[in-house]
């Protein structure tokens, strides 16, 4: 039993991991004023246990700390992988530039201290990732050092010292990292005097003209389109507009390409706000009337929402299933991941989406077993295309190449290579006809399974030299990281608010997503009552989630 408590075996550090674990989650539950840190508790109960000399075998904490490092960074590239290159776009270009900044700012004051106070570059790496809470990015730094002293012939023990460095001036910088934002944002709000009701109108006005499926109600006026087939009018505009059914002499049915159009027909059409104006145009302005006004002339139509369960169609068009010209049903919607689409002929469908129809009963039986809907299926995740994905992602990692003032070659290393290859498997994972679906409640467990084991090493690995690092002038750490915190946030707040007229949400998400901080948007949501929020923080994560963790290994190889 005491080598079980105190020895440093198998059964010990499973023991002690699973302890140090437990207990952070625990405390992490505990709020002060709404605010929480999260599992970044985990961290500090290691550096505890650590500290009084609780140890784990090194090989056995190395592997935990970069298996779940490699689980945390490849489930979060395939959650914001299929919205990775849309946040590019329209507005998302301008909130993806300013988190840009905010990460140049970040990395630029960084280096400013490093000059002035003469305090190692290494170590202000840490001070950073902390400063800015980005566990990848620490974990990055500390690989690429590790990497880096090895291979020009220094011990194991001296890179684990200097690495542990790096730990124990992230965990000094990371709560008020977290406080640090908060402060901001609240500050900006008495600054503009914001008026949240005010507020959220407007995002909610601004949301209308998205991409998100619209349904309208037109009556054909427009002596252009009378006699002429329906295919022959929205030809060119099919891939924008779905024309669900048609009411005339009060007969609903559902209208195909050979329709012919007659003036006064009524037509259910689904769009997407952006396109309200064209359909206006070619068919005739909206007219009154309800989605059950359409159901309640016609019983023999229904509607239903048909889960996609079955492999085979990842990647395949919505128009090669023929659904309208094969059974008779029109498809009006797509629902991938609780946002509702266009369903739009050239539309890429994958694993795990919900389309929309409307036809007889019999027809629509028929479309359910050509879709699948089978989603108790879906709880079971498709594991060889992830594995296979961490495979090419840690050979990707471990490619070098060159970078011009860069001495040494530069590795994406164990969080960059699998973080890339995850997006492009959850961007074009569909369209390569592989299945990378994984449930939403999978997906969070993978991810909080990697980061607990990620952290609870790095706290088990620095606790040992936390205190006496901090006695030696590791309190100085404290000021560097609010400078690196407050100064990137509070300029980019103000110049997202006065050069660029950001709503107030709006900032709320970008500073939340472009600090890569889930409790700041946890705050927002719920001090503000809204998760307007959300939707922000999903359009700059990605990219600021990658910028970061390269921006830390830069710095490294340019410190040595």
């Amino acid at each position: 039993m005491k080598d079980l408590f105190l020895g440093t075996g198998i059964a010990h550090s499973i023991l002690v991991f699973a302890f140090v674990i437990a207990s952070g989650m625990f405390l992490g539950k505990y709020k002060v004023k709404g605010i929480s840190i999260g599992t970044t508790w985990i961290l500090f109960v290691g550096i505890v246990l650590s500290h009084f000399g609780i140890r784990v075998d090194p090989t056995v904490m190395g592997f935990v700390k970069d298996f779940g490092l490699i689980l945390f960074i490849f489930s979060i590239g395939l959650q914001v992988g299929p919205g990775f290159f849309h946040s590019f776009k329209k507005g998302g270009l301008t909130m993806n530039l300013l988190a840009l900044l905010l990460v140049l700012l970040a990395v630029g004051i960084t280096f400013c201290i490093h000059l002035v106070t003469g305090e190692s570059l290494q170590t202000m790496v840490g001070v950073m990732s902390g400063a800015v809470t980005n566990t990848p990015g620490l974990g990055a730094a500390q690989q690429t050092l590790s990497d880096v002293l090895t291979a020009s012939g220094g011990t194991a023990e001296h890179a684990s010292a200097v690495v542990s460095s790096l730990a124990s001036s992230y965990a000094v910088a990371y709560p008020l990292g977290v406080l640090g934002v908060i402060v901001v944002i609240i500050l900006l709000k008495t600054l503009f005097k914001v008026d949240l009701e005010t507020e959220q109108k407007q995002i909610e006005h601004d949301d209308d003209s998205g991409e998100t499926a619209r349904r309208m109600h037109c009556m054909v006026e427009n002596p252009a389109i009378f006699g002429k087939r329906l295919k022959e009018v929205v030809g060119p505009v099919s891939d924008k507009m779905v024309v669900s059914r048609i009411l005339r002499d009060g007969v609903i049915s559902l209208p195909g390409p050979d329709t012919v159009l007659q003036q006064g027909d009524k037509l259910l059409i689904v769009t997407s706000q952006a396109e309200v104006e064209t359909v206006r145009i070619i068919f005739g302005e909206e007219i009154p009337m309800h989605q059950k006004d359409w159901m309640k002339m016609d019983e023999k139509l229904v509607t239903r929402r048909l889960a996609i369960t079955k492999s085979s169609l990842t990647g395949k068009k919505l128009r090669e299933l023929g659904i309208r010209e094969n059974y008779g049903v029109s498809v009006t919607r797509i629902l991938r991941a609780g946002v509702e689409l266009v369903a739009r002929p050239n539309l890429y469908l994958q694993m795990g989406d919900s389309i929309q129809v409307v036809g007889t009963e019999s027809s629509i039986q028929d479309v359910a077993k050509l879709v699948g809907n089978k989603p108790e299926t879906l709880s079971h995740p498709n594991l060889v295309p992830i594995f296979f994905g961490i495979v090419l992602g840690v050979i990707f990692g471990s490619i070098p190449f060159k970078l011009p003032g860069i001495p040494q070659p530069v590795k994406l290393g164990l969080a960059g290579g699998p973080l890339i290859v995850a997006i492009l498997l959850g961007h074009f994972g569909p369209k390569w006809k592989i299945t990378t679906y994984t449930t939403l409640g999978a997906n969070m467990m993978i991810r909080e399974m990697g980061i607990a084991l990620f952290l609870a090493a790095v706290g088990l690995g620095a606790g040992g030299n936390f205190v006496s690092s901090i006695l030696s002038g590791g309190y100085w750490w404290i000021l560097y990281g609010a400078l690196i915190t407050i100064i990137p946030v509070l300029t980019v707040g103000l110049l997202a608010r006065l050069a660029f007229r950001l709503n107030f949400y709006q900032i709320c998400g970008l500073l939340s997503g472009g600090m890569t901080d889930p409790a700041v948007l946890a705050f927002a949501q719920g001090a503000y009552g809204t998760d307007h929020a959300s939707v922000n923080y999903a359009t700059v994560y990605p990219l600021t989630m990658f910028l970061r963790v390269l921006m830390a290994q830069l710095l490294i190889l340019f410190a040595l």
